[in-house]
């Protein structure tokens, strides 16, 4: 079992930025992709970004490219989600999910992805 546990959320005004933290425990393997989805009132869960677990590879969706940044330190067991240039459409809670796979692969369907944090709620004002 993995336990995964979202942090960083908030409020931040247009324009702004927010980094989001995912640490992960009680990991059994040893690699596993990571990504962040978020979901907005009334829509459907959606892949914001994704990273293999040896961070050579990386995917984003086009609505958040140039602006949203994810990382990952294997050593603290941490995947980031680096947000700048937030807009009021970037609004939704923000979870972080963990996929075992090859240390090379990212994982985009979020039916593969077998553990999921409780979320983290941002929230940009206009």
């Amino acid at each position: 079992q993995v336990q995964l546990v979202e942090s960083g959320g908030g409020l931040v005004q247009a324009g702004g930025s927010l980094r989001l933290s995912c640490a992960a425990s009680g990991r059994a393997r040893s690699s596993y992709a990571m990504g962040w989805f978020r979901q907005a009132p009334e829509k459907e869960r959606a892949l914001v970004a994704a990273i293999s677990w040896n961070g050579n590879s990386a995917y984003y969706a086009d609505s958040v490219k140039g602006r949203f940044t994810i990382s990952r330190d294997n050593a603290k067991n941490t995947v980031y989600l680096q947000m700048n240039s937030l807009n009021p459409e970037d609004t939704a809670v923000y979870y972080c999910a963990a996929d075992p796979a090859a240390p090379s692969r990212i994982v985009l369907d979020n039916r593969e992805y077998d553990y999921w944090g409780q979320g983290t709620q941002v929230t940009v004002s206009s």
